[in-house]
């Protein structure tokens, strides 16, 4: 006797799971990262959009388990947010250098600069979900900047963004030798005001 063919949505299950990555590749792919939502994954997947939020934290989340990111930005966002304000800037470089300078994580994080930069179809999906679930959490949880237009704070994540996204290609990429080889606090003392700059209406 055949088996009967199931309908509705998948119980919970690592090919619950399973199913919800692979839809989420598709749905990234075709709508991109700002215009995904977990709701529409969880549709292309068949299971209910609360199996989602139980395997996935969120949106970036399920991103960053996608592009293999092996940290857990939710985390490291809360991290650096999580202090005063007029020092947020240089939280974000010390938690950035943290973060790349450990050996187990550097190739990975290094490949996800060459997906950004090489046009690589995933290139745009990538850049929205620094701007939007990364810098631009940061830059909406500062107080000064949270009352800025939508704009403003864009640009202001934009510009973050491309300050860390040069430091990651000169010290990890390029391996510029004075860059590479200067201790994190100097970076820290050099680039944080930078930051703290766009932050601070």
């Amino acid at each position: 006797m055949t088996e009967p063919v199931r309908r509705g949505r998948r119980p919970g299950g690592e090919d619950t799971r399973a199913a919800i990555v692979e839809a989420a590749l598709v749905e990234f792919a075709t709508a991109g990262y700002a215009a995904t939502s977990l709701r529409g994954i969880a549709r292309r997947a068949g299971v209910d959009p609360r199996l989602v939020h139980h395997y996935f934290e969120g949106k970036a989340a399920l991103f960053a388990e996608i592009m293999h990111v092996p940290v857990n930005p939710a985390g490291i966002v809360a991290s650096v947010v999580d202090g005063d304000p007029d020092s947020l800037g240089e939280r974000i470089v010390r938690t950035f250098l943290s973060v790349w300078d450990d050996p187990e994580r550097q190739a990975a994080l290094v490949a996800l600069i060459r997906t950004g930069i090489d046009g690589s179809p995933e290139a745009p999906q990538l850049r929205d979900y620094i701007t939007e679930d990364v810098v631009g959490r940061i830059v909406r949880a500062h107080p000064g900047a949270a009352g800025l237009p939508t704009r403003e704070r864009q640009l202001r994540a934009s510009l973050i963004a491309t300050q860390m996204l040069g430091l990651a290609i000169g010290r990890y990429v390029l391996h510029l030798p004075e860059l590479a080889g200067a201790p994190a606090e100097d970076i820290v003392g050099r680039i944080g005001p930078i930051l703290q700059r766009h932050l601070t209406p």
